[in-house]
């Protein structure tokens, strides 16, 4: 926390600068060549508009984003929240590079979002870009990158409250402040969330042992924005959060906390320029149980109970002037990740018998280098590259007895580098004044998340070890589509994709029985994913009206132990995703209705349990009642479907939120 509480003593001082200087809080405008690539925005006010008030389900209208479960932040095991898109799912590591105001936002030990952490009123937008080699935004950005912006500077103050009392006893409140200081910007924002939950268990398969899921969770986000010199402006956030959690069951209670601070400099004149630097603290903490075939105890088998991780990275990017029709980005970034599980396991009358600690270090350093050409006003050429060292370093695992004696195996990993190139290039033609042609190229890499490499887990009575010789993903891919403009407020875009995520990392079975199911994360040859993604939106007036569709052929190829997989479709991955929104906005009235579908899906790498397509909808509506306050009410599932988000090898349903309302009051100045 030691650059954030330099800010902090240095924003006294910032405050009172003279002059009419315009700070923006953002980082260096949009790259010209973005327009070759598949990319969409979620403005603000789509966001608040989401039945549940979380970011990860506002990001579900997105065609083809993806998590490795279908339940949300409030009962899904945090460590299934990777991010993905393009069907490039199949693991509970993030595949997209998700980030916050230009900073990693994934848990540095296991590459999860704490979606919980974000708070939906604290964001201006989302900018989500569909396709591998992110070239600037640095590595990891397999399946795309989910670029979260933060509310801009803004001359007017801005105060925002909400509290609403909720289905399960849930409450869920929020508050943001923000305007300026002097010359500069502020922004405080803090959200607080819980609920009994639901029990996650369906009805016909319930046991005495089955019990509802409660949470708790809050955060509290701090923003400064202040001009340093002529035309450079520093960007200080601050993040705090925790998240509990339990799992419908005894002993499966998890929590995660965070602190978060990062610093970014950035540069506008003849010579446009940004500077970065972050650091994440981070610490989890999960128990696992297994449940008899009758349902009627719990038995306590695994507690993890601290897996603590920090996350360092810098960066620097450089755009010269090269006059009107040219663009240049040049720089560098470093990323390092440490981290280790701390556990007891063997459990016998709930007292465990053996302690295990395992983790190490991951780092990158990558320098990179993106063109951007536009001859003429109709088209734009761009391409980039980067190149990256990376590092797997300290790698343990020590198993012993709570007496202390060592056990089998023991031992220190070897230390493993390499080399990895990754770039993209990309093509758009401005063929006429409503239509748009763009394809692209690209390839991407990602290196083992410490989790994969070290840290196992259990589901039930499954259970799947780490490995520490994973390597690491590499992405192969292209796409072509268009934007289309037919009629006034009318826009249609479509883009057809082919990606091979060679080396890809999954959970392969090793057996299979009444007493579980026993998998290892192995590389497997390849995931080779197809598709089409298809949106349409329309604005007329007070209405709007969206429809997003994304159709995902993806197999698997695999040979030796994985050969069992070969031309199975990758765990987790629906072939059909579906979501249309119908809004209608006038001031602070506000209404919404959105429609999801999802498609069949496996539950494992087998292909052998599928969980159920679905088809949810959500309703949200605001309406003035008095100077600045307006009543709130939300409805999430309205016809109560069962959306099944996991099915174990004992063919146990778990299912995804149920029918649930809200009611409440908001405050806008």
């Amino acid at each position: 926390m030691k650059p954030l509480l330099l800010i902090l003593a240095l924003i006294p001082a910032i405050a009172h600068a003279d002059g009419d200087i315009i700070v923006t809080g953002q980082g260096l405008d949009p790259a010209k060549g973005d327009a070759a690539y598949d990319r969409i925005t979620i403005d603000r006010d789509t966001l608040l508009q989401s039945a549940s008030g979380r970011l990860e389900d506002a990001l579900r209208d997105a065609a083809g984003f993806q998590q490795f479960r279908r339940s949300d932040a409030r009962s899904a095991h945090p460590t299934s929240q990777g991010a993905s898109l393009r069907g490039l799912g199949g693991n509970a590591s993030s595949r997209a590079l998700v980030l916050l105001d230009g900073v990693p936002l994934a848990d540095p030990f296991g590459g999860w979002i704490n979606w919980s952490a974000i708070d939906l009123a604290r964001l201006s937008s989302v900018e989500i870009t569909r396709g591998g080699g992110s070239g600037s935004a640095g590595p990891g950005a397999l399946a795309g990158t989910i670029a979260l912006q933060s509310l801009v500077a803004s001359a007017d103050p801005v105060v925002e409250a909400e509290a609403l009392y909720g289905s399960h006893d849930s409450v869920d409140a929020r508050a943001l402040a923000a305007g300026q200081i002097g010359s500069g910007h502020v922004m405080l924002s803090a959200h607080y969330a819980r609920g009994d939950g639901f029990v996650p268990i369906i009805a016909s398969q319930r046991g005495p042992a089955d019990v509802a899921a409660p949470y708790e969770q809050a955060s509290l986000a701090g923003r400064a924005v202040f001009p340093v010199g002529e035309g450079v402006e520093l960007q200080a956030n601050g993040l705090l959060f925790t998240d509990d959690r339990t799992r419908g069951t005894a002993f499966t209670a998890n929590q995660s906390k965070g602190a978060d601070a990062s610093l970014r400099l950035v540069g506008r004149g003849a010579w446009n320029w940004e500077a970065s630097t972050w650091i994440q603290s981070r610490d989890f903490a999960s128990q696992f149980a297994s449940v008899n075939a009758a349902r009627t105890t719990s038995t306590l088998t695994l507690d993890q109970y601290s897996v603590p991780a920090t996350g360092l990275g810098a960066r620097f990017e450089l755009s010269p002037p090269l006059g009107e029709h040219a663009e240049l980005r040049l720089g560098g970034d470093l990323h390092q990740n440490e981290g280790q599980t701390r556990e007891h396991y063997l459990f016998t009358n709930g007292v465990p018998a053996n302690g295990r600690e395992a983790g190490g270090r991951t780092r990158t350093a990558g320098a990179f280098a993106d063109l951007t050409l536009q001859p003429t006003d109709t088209l734009t050429l761009t391409g980039g590259g980067r190149i990256d060292r990376w590092w797997i370093e300290n790698g343990f695992l020590h198993q012993h007895t709570l007496a202390g004696a060592t056990l089998p195996g023991t031992a220190s990993f070897a230390d493993r580098s390499g080399t990895e190139t990754s770039g993209r290039a990309g093509i758009a033609w401005q063929l006429t004044d409503t239509i748009k042609l763009r394809s692209a190229a690209y390839l991407g890499w990602r290196l083992p998340t410490l989790n994969e490499l070290y840290r196992p887990f259990r589901v039930g009575n499954d259970a799947t070890a780490a490995n520490p010789l994973l390597s690491p993903e590499r992405l192969k891919g292209i796409d072509a589509g268009f934007d289309w403009r037919p009629l006034p407020g009318l826009t249609v875009a479509a883009t057809a994709f082919l990606n091979q995520l060679d080396n890809a990392i999954t959970n392969v079975t090793l057996s299979s029985g009444p007493a579980g199911t026993q998998r290892k994360r192995q590389n497997v040859d390849a995931v080779r994913s197809q598709g089409v993604e298809l949106e349409a939106n329309y604005v007329q007036g007070p209405w709007s009206f969206g429809l997003d569709y994304a159709y995902v052929d993806a197999r698997v190829h695999a040979s030796g132990a994985a050969a069992p997989l070969n031309g199975l479709r990758p765990a987790q991955t629906p072939k059909h995703q579906a979501s249309a929104h119908l809004g209608w906005s006038k001031g602070e009235r506000t209404a919404a209705l959105v429609v999801r579908y999802v498609a069949r899906q496996f539950e494992d790498d087998q292909n052998s349990r599928s969980l159920a397509d679905a088809v949810t909808l959500d309703a949200s509506l605001a309406w003035p009642v008095w100077q600045g306050l307006s009543l709130v009410a939300r409805a999430e599932n309205i016809t109560d479907t069962r959306v099944e988000a996991t099915i174990s090898s004992a063919n146990i349903i778990e299912r995804a939120t149920p029918q649930s309302f809200w009611l409440g009051l908001r405050y806008r100045l």
